[in-house]
C-alpha cells in the first residue's frame, strides 16, 4: 500500500522560528496549481524583478516557470492564455499590484473576474491568492521564504514549501541520534509519516517500526498493551503478553495521541524513558529495552499539565526534539502537487493513469480551473487526510470521464472543506428583518460543548476574530468563546505569541492591525494590547 506524502512541517521548538538568526528573506512568487499538462503542476516563478522595483510581464510566452531548485523552465505555453501580458508590480507596503489589460487574458480571483488593476497586500500574499487564467491555468500568488534548501530527497515527502525544507534539515540533524521526538499538529496532517521518515533515516532503519494509537486502546488495557503482562496478572490474561515496547526492541516505537495516556501509564512511560527498564503487568523484575521513542499529539499538552491531566516531567522527556506539523491551509503552494499525487495513485488503481500523461497544451484540463481554485482556497479542517479522501471520491466519481466531475454530494463536501465547518442553519426571514431580536433568533442558543473546533475556527474567521460577534454567530455566551479557545489544542491567544513573531508580522503587514489579526488569527483587542507592550504602534484604521 503506497505511503501518504508528508505534510509540510516546521519546528515549534527551534529558535529559528522568529529566530535569533533573523527571518528568512521572503519574496512573492507564482506557483502552478493546475495546468493542461499535469507534470507542470508545482512549477514556480519567483518575482525577484518585482521586489527589485521592476514590472514583470506575464503571458503565454514568458517568463519561464521551473521546478524549485531547477534552472530549466518553460513559459506557461497555454494557447488560450493571451500573448498580451498581465503586469505585476510592487506596492510600497510589500504587496503586489496585478494589472489586467483590456482584451487580454481573463483572470478570476476567488470567483471574481478581475479588470484593470487589483492590489494584493502582504497578508493576502501570505495566505495565498488563487488566480484562474483563461479558465484553464491556475496559479497561486503567494509569499515564498528563501531560507536555503533542505535535503534533496526525504522518503514520503511531497511539496516544496519552506516548512517542508526546514523539516528536511531537522530530520537530517536528529535522525541519527537516540533522542526522543515529540511531533505536534492537527489531526490528518501526517504526524506518523514524520516518524516514519525519521526511522528510515536512522541507524535503526533495519529494525522494526511499531506504531501504536493510544487513543484506540481501552485505558484499562493500555499498560498491558504497552509494557506486556504476565500470565494471570489480570482477568483474561491466559498467557504472557510481549507488549509494544518489547516488540520494538532495537527499533522505533511511535506513540500517537500520547495525550490520551492514562495517569498510571504516564508514570510507567517516564520510568522507561529515564531508565530503559519496564515492568510488565504482574511482573516483579524489570525488563531492559532499547527503543527509540517518537510520540505525537494533537492536544495542547501544556494546557493538560495545568489541568493536572498530563505530567510535566513526561513532556520534558518526550520532547527531546519538538516538531510541529502545520495545517494544510498554511501551505497552499503544495495543494496542487498533493492533489495530483493522490489522483495518480487512484487513477492507477482504476487503470486510467494515462489520463495524467498528456503533453498536449491544447487539451482540456483534466482538473477544471474553478475546481482547482476551490481546492487551493479551502480551509481543510481534516488536512491531508481530508484532501486525499476527497481526491479519491472525485476520481472514482469521474470514472470514464474526460474531466473530473463534481456531483452535488462532493460539492457539499468541498464546501465544508472550504469553510472549515458546516454553517449554522439560519432563518432567511429573520436575518432580513434586521432587528436585534430577529438576528438573535436566527442562531439558536447552544451548549458550548456542542461547538466543534472546526465550527469555532470558521466562526472566528468569519467574524474577523471579534469574540462577541463569534459568540453571537455560534449562539453561545461570550465567556464560553474564551473557554473554547483555551481548551482548543490548535488555537492560540495573543498571549501565546512570542515577541519575535509579533514583530515580524508587524513588519510584514506594515503595522496594519487588521491584517495582523487575519495572519496571526487572534483577538484584535488582545493583539492591540500586546503591540503596546512591545512599543509598537498600529496604523490608524
Amino acid at each position: 500500500m503506497p505511503h501518504d506524502p508528508l505534510a509540510d512541517v516546521s519546528t515549534a521548538a527551534m529558535k529559528e522560528r522568529g529566530g535569533s538568526r533573523g527571518a528568512p528573506r521572503a519574496v512573492p512568487a507564482l506557483t502552478v496549481v493546475s495546468h493542461p499538462v499535469p507534470r507542470r503542476v508545482g512549477e514556480r516563478l519567483l518575482l525577484d524583478a518585482v521586489v527589485a522595483g521592476r514590472a514583470l510581464a506575464l503571458s503565454r510566452n514568458a517568463p519561464d516557470f521551473a521546478k524549485p531548485g531547477s534552472s530549466l523552465g518553460l513559459p506557461l505555453a497555454d494557447p488560450f492564455v493571451s500573448r498580451k501580458p498581465l503586469e505585476l508590480s510592487a506596492l510600497p507596503d510589500g504587496g503586489v499590484r496585478l494589472t489586467v489589460p483590456e482584451d487580454g487574458t481573463h483572470v478570476v480571483a476567488a470567483g471574481v473576474l478581475l479588470q484593470g488593476a487589483r492590489d494584493f497586500g502582504p497578508a493576502e500574499l501570505m495566505d495565498g491568492v488563487a488566480l484562474e487564467l483563461s479558465g484553464r491555468v491556475v496559479l497561486l500568488l503567494h509569499t515564498v521564504e528563501l531560507d536555503g534548501e533542505g535535503m534533496a530527497d526525504t522518503p514520503g515527502m511531497v511539496g516544496e514549501s519552506a516548512g517542508l525544507r526546514r523539516l528536511r534539515k531537522h530530520i537530517e540533524r536528529v535522525a541519527d541520534l537516540d533522542v526522543s521526538v515529540l511531533i505536534r499538529g492537527e489531526t490528518g496532517t501526517g504526524k506518523e509519516l514524520v516518524a516514519q521518515a525519521i526511522h528510515r533515516l536512522s541507524p535503526r532503519r533495519e529494525e522494526r517500526f511499531v506504531s501504536v494509537n493510544l487513543g484506540a486502546i481501552p485505558k484499562e488495557l493500555a499498560a498491558a498493551e504497552l509494557f506486556g503482562s504476565r500470565k494471570g496478572a489480570y482477568s483474561g490474561a491466559t498467557q504472557d503478553r510481549e507488549g509494544f515496547f518489547r516488540a520494538a526492541h532495537g527499533g522505533t516505537l511511535f506513540l500517537d495521541e500520547v495525550g490520551e495516556a492514562p495517569p498510571e501509564v504516564q508514570v510507567m512511560l517516564l520510568r522507561v524513558l529515564e531508565t530503559g527498564e519496564l515492568y510488565p503487568v504482574g511482573a516483579s523484575q524489570p525488563v531492559q529495552v532499547d527503543v527509540r521513542l517518537i510520540a505525537a499529539t494533537d492536544a495542547h499538552l501544556e494546557e493538560q499539565i495545568r489541568d493536572g491531566r498530563f505530567k510535566a516531567p513526561l513532556l520534558h522527556r518526550l520532547a527531546g526534539y519538538d516538531l510541529r506539523v502545520p495545517a494544510l491551509r498554511e501551505r497552499r503552494e503544495d495543494v496542487g502537487r498533493l492533489f495530483f499525487h493522490f489522483a495518480r495513485e487512484e487513477l492507477a488503481a482504476l487503470g486510467e493513469a494515462a489520463r495524467l500523461d498528456t503533453e498536449d497544451p491544447h487539451a482540456e484540463p483534466w482538473l477544471p480551473a474553478p475546481l482547482a481554485s476551490r481546492l487551493v482556497r479551502a480551509a481543510w479542517p481534516g488536512n491531508i487526510r481530508q484532501l486525499r479522501n476527497l481526491t479519491r471520491q472525485l476520481v472514482i466519481g469521474s470514472r470514464g470521464q474526460a474531466r473530473l466531475q463534481l456531483d452535488p454530494q462532493l460539492d457539499e463536501a468541498l464546501g465544508a472543506a472550504a469553510s472549515g465547518a458546516v454553517a449554522p442553519v439560519r432563518d432567511p426571514a429573520a436575518m432580513s428583518a434586521g432587528a436585534p431580536e430577529a438576528r438573535e433568533a436566527a442562531v439558536p442558543r447552544r451548549k458550548p460543548s456542542q461547538v466543534t473546533e472546526a465550527e469555532l475556527l470558521a466562526a472566528l474567521r468569519a467574524s474577523a476574530w471579534d469574540l462577541k460577534a463569534t459568540a453571537d454567530a455560534l449562539g453561545i455566551p461570550r465567556p464560553s468563546v474564551y473557554d473554547l479557545i483555551e481548551r482548543s489544542p490548535n488555537l492560540r491567544t495573543a498571549g501565546d505569541l512570542g515577541a519575535d513573531e509579533i514583530t515580524h508580522c508587524f513588519e510584514v503587514c506594515g503595522g496594519d492591525l487588521d491584517a495582523m489579526v487575519r495572519t496571526l488569527e487572534v483577538s484584535k483587542r488582545a493583539l492591540g494590547r500586546r503591540l503596546k507592550e512591545l512599543g509598537l504602534t498600529a496604523k490608524a484604521p
